[in-house]
């Protein structure tokens, strides 16, 4: 079966759509890469240069320098505006480097960190013969209760965790999809969907319109749920990622590369396991 997937890109990886601009620069003796995205900047309170092309120029904690600039910003308005702030944009690279940690595997144990909704939450991992096993969020937490410690307590933990995660990615996920689905005019009908565990795509869509969902995906703020959801349902019209396809998407979510990107910082972390 034919399927059109939307991956989860990996920090570090190259998986950015085609049309994206790009350009280098030297600093020193090294060269820094930026992104360049066009947008309508035009009700922006930002500074303009010389030629009056909106310039505004962000550096991720995932070392990606993103110039977000005017649609009639030319490619000497746009360097000459990155060159401006070479020295600013290698300080923070610099910083974002050092604060870098590696992401390790879970222990699943009291204290590590589990997210949901794009939120971090602490997990605290208790024992009580007392108390149904079970996973409940309330107070800034995950609390996990067993009924007793075994030897295999880490994958227990696990084991219900992944079951809580389903569940709710079962519910967030069909609440999503009906509220996005007006957007989608060119959708017969509700499509079908599953939730299916995936190491390197968020989702997938079937030639015949059906979606497959990352469960993972829950751990990551709304839009961005959103955001897959869209990207998955645009291929139902445009089984490719061709230029039309990219249109359709701006189309029903104008700000889709800066969610994309959001997500993409994060899936790293969203994905470990």
């Amino acid at each position: 079966m034919v399927t059109h997937s939307i991956a989860a890109t990996i920090v570090g990886t190259e998986s950015r759509p085609k049309a994206l601009e790009r350009g280098v620069f030297s600093y020193g003796d090294e060269l820094i890469h930026y992104e360049v995205i066009r947008k309508d900047l035009s009700n922006k309170k930002l500074a303009s240069n010389k030629q009056g092309s909106k310039v505004v120029i962000k550096v991720h904690p995932d070392q990606r320098v993103v110039a977000t600039v005017s649609t009639s910003a030319s490619d000497e308005a746009i360097k000459k505006a990155v060159l401006k702030q070479a020295r600013w944009i290698w300080q923070n690279l610099t910083e974002f480097a050092k604060q870098k940690d590696p992401v390790l595997p879970r222990h699943y144990v009291s204290g590590e960190t589990q997210f949901y909704l794009g939120r971090r939450y602490v997990l605290k991992v208790q024992i009580d013969p007392e108390q149904p096993t079970s996973v409940k969020l309330s107070r800034g937490k995950f609390n996990v209760s067993l009924q007793r410690d075994t030897k295999d307590k880490a994958s227990k933990v696990k084991a219900l965790l992944d079951k809580w995660y389903q569940d709710k990615a079962k519910s967030v996920f069909h609440d999503r999809l009906n509220e996005l689905l007006p957007k989608a005019t060119w959708v017969k009908g509700v499509p079908s969907f599953r939730v299916m565990s995936m190491k390197k795509q968020w989702g997938s869509c079937s030639t015949k319109g059906n979606l497959m969902l990352n469960p993972h995906l829950v751990k990551a703020h709304k839009e961005c749920i959103d955001y897959v959801i869209l990207h998955e349902l645009c291929h139902i019209a445009e089984h490719n990622h061709s230029e039309r396809f990219w249109r359709l998407l701006t189309q029903v979510m104008q700000n889709w590369k800066e969610v994309k990107a959001k997500l993409d910082d994060m899936a790293e972390m969203y994905l470990n396991e």
